[in-house]
């Protein structure tokens, strides 16, 4: 599943010796989440209501069949993205616990660059890298 974010937000630039994850870095992370979560929300919405708008029974079978296709393409995505704001409640609720920031499989810090980048990240890039490699291990 991709987690394409396109909402701008200004990097958190750390000052020498900040401890990892206090409470401005997590005021943060919890914007950014609450703002994509906003986003998809809205997107969920729009989509909602642009397929009850659209609904027209054409005559052409093409077409019919062309429409029906798009539709099901645009619940696909929706579905998608209501997972993931699914995740974000989670992470966000991990924030709220203090056990955001850290891997779930080692216990390290994520790194905030990592999670700027995917701000859903549970797992260190080095534990991420080591699942991938076992993925692929059982894929063959």
């Amino acid at each position: 599943m991709t987690e394409a974010i396109t909402r701008q937000f200004v990097p958190y630039q750390p000052k020498d010796g900040e401890e990892y994850m206090n409470e401005k870095q997590l005021d943060h992370f919890r914007k950014i989440l609450n703002d994509w979560k906003a986003e998809l929300s809205h997107d969920i919405d729009r989509t909602v209501h642009t397929m009850q708008d659209e609904v027209t029974m054409f005559a052409d079978p093409n077409d019919r069949a062309s429409q029906e296709s798009d539709m099901a393409l645009e619940l696909r995505n929706r579905d998608r993205e209501r997972k993931l704001i699914k995740k974000i409640d989670e992470t966000l609720s991990k924030i709220n616990e203090g056990d955001y920031g850290y891997c779930n499989s080692c216990g390290i810090e994520i790194g905030l660059k990592r999670l700027e980048a995917r701000p859903t990240a549970t797992l260190c890039i080095d534990c991420k890298t080591l699942d991938e490699i076992r993925e692929k291990q059982v894929a063959k």
